[in-house]
C-alpha cells in the first residue's frame, strides 16, 4: 500500500510537471508574457488596416510592416495606434523581431502633413525595434517639393535612431526590398488578404488558449484524482470509479475537440499550397503553420501525459474496488464458516436409538452439501485473492493474511465435518448392533414362546425343538454381542452414559435370553433322552377275572370314588412322581410364558413410542416446512390466489395436535416404558384431549379440496424440494387420521398380551374409548355430508348410530290400508339415529378421490323420537323391524344388512325410548306427586305368547279396548346376548328395581284413554302401552310361575352369579328373588344361577309349556296379550288420547 502511494505521488508529479511545461511552451509560442493582446480583442482596430504585416521580409529577415494609403490616419486614436502596432510587433518570432522591423509608409496620394504626422506617431510610440523606415512621399509636384524641403528642416523632430528614406517611386522601393516580399499595391508579387490574416491569427490564438486551458484543466483534474481518498465501501468505490471515469471521458472529449480544431486550422493555413502546389508561402504563413504544429504537438503531449496518469489512477480505483469486493466476500464467507462451525458443533449427540442416529446422520449428510458449498466459496475466494496478488495489487499486505486464514478455517471445518461423520457412523454402527442384538434376543424369546409345549413332550417333538434352538444359536452371527470390554474399547469415542446403559441393558437381555435358551435346551435334552419304559407282560391269575368284573363301569366308578375318598395310597404311589414332574413342568411353562408375554408387551410399547416420536417429528416438519412458509414474504409470490389466507383450512388444528403430542402425550407415554401393561391409564387420562382429532377430521374434506385445487402450484413444489420429501403434502396431512387409527391397533395388541396383568381393565376401557372416538368421527363425517336439512342438527341431540338400510313404507288412511307404489321395490335409505329424531336420507354417488370420494346424503324425511314406536320383527324376517307412528298410520319397514345390525339398532332405539319415558315420568311426578296412576285392570288368565297373533285386541264400537302391552322383555335394556362388561346394553342385576306408582307419568288414566283410534293431538313420548320402564313385579303384580320350560334362544351370563343357557335347554324356575330375578336350574347341564325375569320372558316366550302370568291383585278380568320376543311392539303416546 505504501509503495502504491509512492507510485501514485510520482505519477501525479510527473503529470503536473509535463503539463506545466506545455503551458509554458504555449506562453512562449504566443509571446503572452510580452504582449497580452489578442487579435480577438482588437479585431475592429485591425480591420481598419492602417497598418499590417504583409508577411514580407527584408534582406536580413526583418519583418515588414506596411502603412498603406489611409486618408483618415489622422483620426486614428493613440490607443488604437498603440494596440495595433503592439500586436503587430508581437506576431513575428522573437528571432525576427530581434533584427528590427522595416516600415514601409505609402503616402503617395497624401500631403506632407500626413507624412509628417505618421512619422511623428511612429517615432513617439513604436513598440519594437526599427531597422529602416521607407516613405513613399506624395507624388504631386507641390507636395513632393514640400516634402523634400520640409523633411530636411524637420528631420530632427522625428528623433528616430534609424534612417528614414524618402522614396519618390515604387522603383526606388524595390531597390531596398525585393519585389517578392512586397504586396501587389507596392509593385510586388506577394498575395495578401487582410481578412484572412485576421481570421488565421484569431484562430491560432484561440487554439493556443484552448490548448493552454485544457492543460490547466488536466492539471487540476489530476490533482483532484490524486488527492481523492479511497472509500472503504464497495458501493462508494463503485460510484467514485464511475464519477472519475465520466470526468475523464469529458476531458478526452475536450482534447478531441481541440485536436480537431487545430487540425482544421492547419488545413486552412495550408490551403493555398493544396490548391496550388507552386504557391510559395510567405514567412508569416510559415510561422503560423509552425505555431499550429507546435500547439498540436503540445496538445498531444498533454493527452499522452494524462492518459498515462489515468491508467494508473484507474488501475488504483479498480484494484480498490476489487479489494472492497474481496473484503465484503471475505466477511460473508467468514460468517458462513463460523455459522457452519457452530452448526457442526450441534451434531454432538450420538442418538438414543437407531432411528434417531440415522436421523441425525441424515441431517448431517444433508447439511454436508451446505458445508461443501461454503467451503467451495471460501477456497474460490482464496484463489481470487491469490490472483489479485499475482496481478500486483497494491493491497497485497492486506489480502495475503485473509487468504491464509480462509484456507486454515476451511481445513478446520472440513476436518471437523469428517470427524463428525466418522463419529456418527460409529454411533450408528453401535446402535444398529444393539438393535440387531435386541431383536435377536426378542426373536429368540418369541421362538421359545412359540414352541408348543404339548408337542415337546414327545421324543421327536423335543428333538425338533432342540434342533430349532441350536440352529437359532448357530445362526446368531453378528447379531450377538461380544464381551463388554471389546465394546468399551471399540466404541469408546461415542459412548456416553445413556449409550453405556443401553449396551449394558442389551447385554443383560442377551444374557437372560441365553440363560432361558440354556434352560430350555436342558429340558428338551432330558425329554429327548427319556426312554419309553418297556411293558413286561404278566399273566393274570384266573380268579382275578372271577372276582373283579373289570369291564363293569360301576366297578371303575367305585375305584375312582375310593381313590378320591382317601384310599389313595396306591394311587399316590403310582402317580405321585408323575404329578410332581407335571407340576414343575407347568410352573416352568407358566414362568416362560409370562416372560414371553412381557417381551411382546415391550415390543408393542417400543413400537408405540417410536412411531409416536416419528409422528411428532413429521408434524413439526409439516408445520415448519409448509405452514410457516405460507407466512414467509419471500415465498408469497409462489402462493396462488386460492391458497392465500387459507392456512387454517389447509392444516386445520394440526398445530394444536402437535403441541399436545409434543408437550404432553409423548412425555407421559415415555413414563410407561418399564410398565407397558399400564399404558391404558395414560390413554384414559388423555381421552378428552384426543377428541381434538374430531375437529381435524371434520376439516379434512375442506383441506383435501383445497389441496387438490392447488397441489400443482410452485409453492408446494418448492417447499417439498427444500424438505427433500419424496411424498407430497397430502400424504402428511393424512398422518393425524392414520395416527388415531393406529392407537386402537396398538391397544388391541397390548391388551392381547396383558389379559392377566394389572392394567388389563384400563387397556380395555382405553380401547373402547378410542373406538368410540373413531365411531364419533366416522358418524360425524357422514353427518356433515347431509344436504337439504333446513333445521339445526345440533338441536337433534347426539348422533347415536348411522347406517344404510332397505326401507318400505305403508300408510293407513281411515280404515283403508294403502301401501306405496314402491312397496315391492325397497328404497335405499341411510338412517341417522339421534337422541330426539330419526333422519331418513338418500345416499348419493361417490365422486372424486380421497376425501372428495366421501358420500353425500340428501335429506328425505325425519321422525320425532317422542312419537315413534317399534316392532322388533316384521314379515317373519329376522333382519326386518318396523318403525311407526301416528297409530301405525305411518309404518316404515326397515331391513338391516344382517341380523346383528338389526339387533343393535333395535336395542339402541329401545334405549332412547326408555330414556324419554323416564324423563316424561319424572316430569309428571313433579307436577302431581300426590296423584297415582291407575293401570287398566287385566285378566288373571293365561297370556298368549304366540308370535303369529297380533299384540293388540280390538273391540266393537262403544266397548272398551283393553291395553295389550308387549313382552316385559322390553323393560330390560339388554339384548338376548349381553355385550359384556362395560356395554351400554348390559343389565345391572345387582341393583334392585323400585316400582313406580305412576309408571307412565300420566294422571287420570282410564280405559277410554287406551283407544288405538285416538286422535294425534298428543305429541308426547312414544310407547305408552309398553311398560318399557317397569319390572315384572311393577306391572300390576304380574309374575312368572315356577315350573319347567324350554329355552328358545341363547343367553350369555353378564355376571358371576348369573346362568348361561342355550337354545333347546330345559330349565326349571325354582324361586323368585327380591331384585326381580329368578333362581334357575339348567336341567341339561345341571348348573344353577340367576336370570332376570325380563330376560326369562324372552327366553321361554316361544316355549309350548310356558306358564301363565297372573296378577297379584287379581282385580279385573281380561287377557293381557303380548307379542313374543320376535314380534315385540312398542306403541306411542300419540296413540293414546289423554
Amino acid at each position: 500500500m505504501i509503495l502504491w502511494m509512492k507510485t501514485e505521488e510520482m505519477a501525479l508529479g510527473e503529470l503536473l510537471e509535463r503539463l506545466r511545461t506545455v503551458t509554458q511552451s504555449i506562453d512562449d509560442i504566443m509571446q503572452l508574457d510580452s504582449s497580452p493582446l489578442h487579435a480577438a480583442d482588437i479585431t475592429p482596430d485591425l480591420k481598419k488596416q492602417f497598418a499590417f504585416l504583409s508577411g514580407g521580409r527584408g534582406d536580413n529577415g526583418s519583418p515588414i510592416i506596411v502603412f498603406p494609403e489611409f486618408p483618415a490616419f489622422g483620426e486614428i486614436t493613440d490607443r488604437e495606434f498603440h494596440n495595433v502596432l503592439t500586436y503587430l510587433t508581437s506576431v513575428p518570432s522573437l528571432s525576427s523581431t530581434g533584427v528590427g522591423f522595416i516600415l514601409v509608409i505609402d503616402r503617395r496620394q497624401d500631403r506632407w502633413a500626413a507624412v509628417k504626422g505618421t512619422l511623428l506617431r511612429i517615432a513617439g510610440s513604436f513598440p519594437g525595434n526599427l531597422q529602416l523606415v521607407l516613405v513613399l512621399r506624395p507624388t504631386t509636384l507641390l507636395q513632393r517639393t514640400l516634402s523634400d524641403i520640409l523633411f530636411k528642416f524637420n528631420k530632427d523632430e522625428f528623433k528616430m535612431k534609424v534612417p528614414v528614406i524618402m522614396l519618390s517611386s515604387i522603383t526606388e522601393l524595390h531597390s531596398y526590398i525585393d519585389r517578392t516580399q512586397l504586396t501587389q499595391e507596392l509593385g510586388g508579387t506577394q498575395e495578401y488578404c487582410h481578412e484572412k490574416w485576421i481570421s488565421h491569427r484569431t484562430a491560432i490564438e484561440g487554439f493556443a488558449l484552448m490548448v493552454k486551458k485544457t492543460a490547466q484543466t488536466l492539471q487540476s483534474f489530476g490533482t483532484e484524482l490524486a488527492e481523492t481518498e479511497l472509500p472503504n465501501e464497495t458501493q462508494a468505490t463503485t460510484i467514485l470509479l464511475s464519477t472519475h471515469t465520466t470526468k475523464k471521458d469529458k476531458m478526452k472529449e475536450d482534447l478531441l475537440v481541440a485536436l480537431g480544431q487545430g487540425s482544421r486550422l492547419l488545413e486552412s493555413i495550408n490551403e493555398p499550397v493544396v490548391r496550388d502546389p507552386d504557391h510559395n508561402m510567405n514567412q508569416d504563413e510559415l510561422e503560423n503553420m509552425a505555431t499550429v504544429q507546435r500547439l498540436l504537438s503540445q496538445l498531444d503531449e498533454t493527452e499522452r501525459a494524462f492518459d498515462e496518469f489515468w491508467v494508473r489512477h484507474q488501475t488504483k480505483l479498480e484494484q480498490c474496488l476489487q479489494l472492497r469486493h474481496f473484503e465484503h466476500n471475505y466477511r460473508e464467507v467468514r460468517a458462513l464458516l463460523d455459522q457452519v462451525s457452530e452448526k457442526l458443533a450441534t451434531f454432538s449427540e450420538v442418538g438414543i436409538s437407531p432411528a434417531h442416529a440415522d436421523h441425525i446422520f441424515c441431517e448431517l449428510t444433508t447439511y454436508e452439501e451446505r458445508v461443501s458449498e461454503v467451503l467451495d466459496k471460501a477456497l474460490a475466494l482464496a484463489r481470487e485473492g491469490d490472483e489479485l496478488i499475482q496481478n500486483s495489487h497494491y493491497a497485497e499486505d492486506s489480502i495475503q493474511p485473509k487468504c491464509s486464514e480462509l484456507r486454515a478455517v476451511s481445513e478446520d471445518v472440513s476436518s471437523n465435518l469428517t470427524a463428525k461423520k466418522d463419529h456418527l457412523l460409529k454411533a450408528r454402527e453401535l446402535h444398529h448392533c444393539l438393535e440387531r442384538a435386541s431383536k435377536w434376543c426378542d426373536d429368540g424369546i418369541y421362538l421359545l414362546a412359540s414352541q408348543p409345549v404339548d408337542k415337546c413332550q414327545s421324543h421327536e417333538g423335543a428333538e425338533l425343538a432342540l434342533q430349532e434352538l441350536e440352529r437359532y444359536l448357530d445362526n446368531a452371527g453378528q447379531n450377538r454381542l461380544t464381551d463388554l470390554s471389546t465394546i468399551w474399547t471399540d466404541y469408546e469415542a461415542v459412548l456416553n452414559q445413556q449409550l453405556r446403559d443401553q449396551v449394558e441393558k442389551v447385554f443383560q437381555k442377551q444374557g437372560s435370553m441365553q440363560e432361558m435358551f440354556d434352560k430350555r435346551r436342558v429340558s428338551l435334552k432330558k425329554l429327548a433322552a427319556k426312554q419309553t419304559r418297556p411293558v413286561q407282560p404278566v399273566a393274570p391269575r384266573p380268579e382275578a377275572f372271577i372276582k373283579s368284573p373289570l369291564s363293569s363301569p360301576a366297578h371303575r366308578a367305585q375305584q375312582e370314588k375310593n381313590c378320591s375318598e382317601g384310599n389313595s395310597g396306591n394311587c399316590e404311589k403310582g402317580n405321585g412322581q408323575l404329578q410332581d414332574g407335571d407340576s414343575n413342568s407347568r410352573h416352568a411353562s407358566l414362568s416362560e410364558e409370562e416372560e414371553n408375554l412381557a417381551v411382546l408387551r415391550r415390543h408393542v410399547m417400543n413400537e408405540l413410542l417410536e412411531t409416536e416420536r416419528a409422528y411428532v417429528e413429521e408434524l413439526l416438519c409439516v408445520l415448519q416446512g409448509y405452514a410457516s412458509e405460507m407466512d414467509n414474504p419471500a415465498m408469497a409470490h409462489l402462493i396462488p390466489a386460492p391458497l392465500q389466507n387459507k392456512k387454517e383450512v389447509l392444516f386445520g388444528n394440526m398445530p394444536e395436535i402437535y403441541h399436545f403430542h409434543k408437550r404432553t402425550f409423548l412425555r407421559e407415554l415415555e413414563q410407561y416404558t418399564d410398565c407397558p401393561e399400564l399404558v391404558g391409564r395414560c390413554f384414559l387420562e388423555r381421552m378428552t384431549d384426543l377428541e381434538i382429532y374430531e375437529k381435524y377430521c371434520h376439516n379434512k374434506p375442506r383441506s383435501e379440496s383445497l389441496w387438490r385445487q392447488c397441489s400443482d402450484c410452485a409453492f408446494f413444489q418448492e417447499c417439498q424440494k427444500k424438505l427433500e420429501h419424496k411424498l407430497g403434502l397430502d400424504s402428511y396431512l393424512l398422518k393425524p387420521v392414520q395416527r388415531i387409527t393406529k392407537y386402537q391397533l396398538l391397544l388391541k395388541e397390548m391388551l392381547k398380551y396383558s389379559k392377566t396383568c394389572e392394567g388389563a381393565d384400563d387397556l380395555q376401557q382405553a380401547l373402547t374409548s378410542i373406538l368410540g372416538i373413531l365411531k364419533a368421527v366416522n358418524d360425524s363425517m357422514h353427518l356433515i355430508a347431509i344436504t337439504g336439512y333446513e333445521g339445526n342438527m345440533s338441536e337433534l341431540g347426539k348422533l347415536l348410530m348411522q347406517g344404510s338400510f332397505s326401507v318400505w313404507t305403508e300408510h293407513k288412511k281411515g280404515h283403508a290400508k294403502v301401501k306405496d307404489l314402491a312397496r315391492f321395490k325397497p328404497m335405499q335409505r341411510h338412517l341417522f339415529l339421534h337422541e330426539k329424531a330419526l333422519l331418513f336420507c338418500k345416499r348419493r354417488e361417490e365422486n372424486g378421490e380421497g376425501y372428495e370420494k366421501a358420500p353425500s346424503y340428501s335429506f328425505k324425511h325425519s321422525l320425532n323420537m317422542s312419537a315413534v314406536g317399534i316392532t322388533e320383527n316384521a314379515k317373519g324376517d329376522n333382519k326386518k323391524f318396523e318403525i311407526w307412528c301416528n297409530s301405525r298410520e305411518e309404518v316404515y319397514i326397515v331391513q338391516a344388512p344382517t341380523a346383528e345390525v338389526k339387533t343393535t339398532w333395535v336395542n339402541e332405539i329401545r334405549k332412547v325410548l326408555t330414556t324419554q319415558l323416564e324423563a316424561c315420568r319424572e316430569a309428571s311426578q313433579q307436577r302431581a306427586p300426590d296423584q297415582v296412576f291407575q293401570f287398566p285392570p287385566v285378566s288373571s288368565g293365561s297370556v298368549n305368547l304366540s308370535p303369529f297373533k297380533s299384540g293388540q285386541k280390538s273391540f266393537k264400537k262403544g266397548e272398551e279396548k283393553k291395553a295389550e302391552p308387549c313382552s316385559p322383555d322390553a323393560n330390560s335394556s339388554s339384548s338376548p346376548k349381553p355385550t359384556g362388561k362395560g356395554s351400554p346394553t348390559s343389565p345391572d342385576h345387582k341393583t334392585k328395581r323400585q316400582s313406580d306408582p305412576t309408571p307412565f307419568g300420566f294422571k287420570g288414566w282410564n280405559k277410554a284413554s287406551l283407544s288405538l283410534d285416538a286422535s294425534e293431538e298428543h305429541d308426547g313420548y312414544s310407547s305408552a302401552e309398553d311398560p318399557l320402564n317397569s319390572d315384572p313385579e311393577d306391572d300390576n303384580g304380574k309374575k312368572l310361575c315356577a315350573g319347567k320350560y324350554t329355552v328358545m334362544a341363547d343367553y350369555e351370563k353378564g355376571g358371576a352369579q348369573e346362568l348361561s343357557v342355550k337354545s333347546g335347554d330345559m330349565v326349571q324356575l325354582i324361586k323368585e328373588g327380591d331384585d326381580g330375578q329368578w333362581f334357575v336350574r339348567n336341567l341339561s347341564t345341571t348348573k344353577e344361577g340367576w336370570i332376570a325375569a325380563a330376560n326369562l320372558i324372552t327366553l321361554i316366550g316361544k316355549s309350548q309349556s310356558c306358564q301363565s302370568l297372573t296378577s297379584s291383585e287379581g282385580s279385573g278380568s281380561g287377557n293381557l296379550s303380548t307379542s313374543s320376543s320376535c314380534s315385540e311392539t312398542y306403541t306411542s303416546f300419540s296413540d293414546i288420547k289423554p
